[in-house]
């Protein structure tokens, strides 16, 4: 059986800040190690990635322009080993204590820099919402968009509500606890293969029921050997093993929407689309193996070539997005929205975000790209390999 790719191979690093040379030599020295020994294992890694502790608790006493110069040194020590995803961990403006004046310091540490990502954390369960947080984080969003070459700071850059350290997947990730290895996979052919399997007979819709066993079957199936290297891996170098986020991340033409329509349910916006949703988080949360992270369905509209499609055409939009995170999701992912939309309906639409996650008590995120220059109606011309193109809407 074809196996999938590793999207991440994530050291969670116990360090705090300022982080010492000595320490991401060591942190590289690991993850290229397990790097080497998944693509001996027949595996392709995509990335290695280094999460680190939340930077603003760290350095609580630091000065602004302190915060940035470190920040700078930090990108360069990163160019050094050749290190190209590091997560500067989470700013927990949720706490009412957080100075909400902070915030405004990520625009200034992501956009001269091309390693680092950083998330604000708006909601959680002990603090609730913090409202005047999601303005604060709105404002570094439109800066990253006008700041940063076609928007892509806001690739780097998200609100989370409600998530826990320990995910691989950027930007939430961030750290807590001993030095610790966690995984995640780009695992939409996984589902694909296992609908395919399910639809041989011709025989459409696939009941709910069917879509979870057969999901979950071929899960367990393909995550339990890269599991297994993983805890060893871990055990080897001293680690704690996080787990697997086995939230199924597509990649361009490699979609997880074309897997949810072998459902034969529909396109994605039709009635049943909540369903098959539904049940195909079931089974991404009901494996043996040892999980970390989201373990939802992700629909990124930017990373997916299918779902930027059928936002495009107008089938899937903000609010229908919004109703598959009550029930599967990871949150909005790299939505496309007009480079003049304003700071306080951005936070409006975070606010909507973290009220979800503190109602359902899930993990949610949001990673929003107002894309300069570019009016409703207009099509994306962004020229990275990690995003696809589509109509702003």
């Amino acid at each position: 059986m074809p196996t999938p790719p590793i999207r991440t191979i994530t050291l969670g690093l116990a360090d705090s800040h300022p982080l010492k040379p000595e320490a991401i030599q060591r942190a590289t020295a690991i993850l290229k190690s397990a790097s080497d020994r998944y693509i001996e294992a027949g595996y392709e890694v995509q990335t290695v990635r280094l999460s680190t502790r939340p930077i603003f608790d760290d350095l609580a006493d630091w000065s602004s322009t302190a915060i940035i110069d470190y920040v700078q040194e930090l990108q360069r020590l990163l160019d050094d080993v050749a290190m190209s995803f590091c997560s500067l961990g989470t700013a927990h403006a949720a706490r009412p204590d957080f100075p909400l004046d902070r915030i405004g310091l990520i625009a200034d540490m992501l956009a001269p820099t091309s390693a680092l990502s950083a998330t604000v954390q708006i909601a959680t369960k002990n603090n609730g919402l913090r409202s005047e947080a999601a303005l604060a984080a709105a404002r570094v969003i439109k800066r990253l968009a006008n700041e940063t070459e076609e928007g892509f700071g806001n690739f780097r850059f998200a609100i989370l509500a409600c998530v826990a350290a320990g995910s691989p997947f950027f930007p939430s990730a961030y750290h807590e606890g001993p030095d610790s290895l966690s995984l995640g996979l780009q695992g939409a052919s996984i589902i694909t293969e296992a609908l395919l399997a399910q639809i041989t007979n011709n025989v459409t819709p696939i009941e709910l029921t069917n879509i979870t066993e057969s999901v979950r079957a071929k899960l367990i199936e393909h995550a339990s050997p890269i599991v297994k290297l993983g805890q060893t891996l871990a055990s080897d170098s001293g680690l704690v093993f996080g787990g697997i986020d086995l939230s199924p991340a597509p990649l361009g033409e490699d979609s997880i929407v074309s897997a949810l329509e072998l459902c034969g349910y529909g396109p994605i916006g039709s009635a049943g689309t909540v369903a098959v949703a539904a049940a195909l988080t079931s089974a991404l949360k009901g494996t043996e193996v040892t999980t970390c992270g989201y373990c939802g369905l992700m629909l990124p509209v930017l990373e997916d070539a299918i779902l930027g499609q059928r936002w495009g055409q107008g089938v899937i939009t903000t609010h229908e997005l919004l109703l598959y995170s009550a029930v599967c999701g990871t949150g909005l992912d790299t939505l496309p929205l007009a480079g003049d939309t304003d700071s306080t309906e951005i936070a409006h639409l975070l606010r909507d975000v973290a009220t979800l996650a503190l109602r359902l008590n899930k993990p949610l995120s949001a990673r929003l790209f107002p894309v300069p220059g570019k009016m409703a109606g207009q099509r994306t011309e962004f020229t990275s390999p990690y995003l696809t193109n589509t109509l702003v809407r």
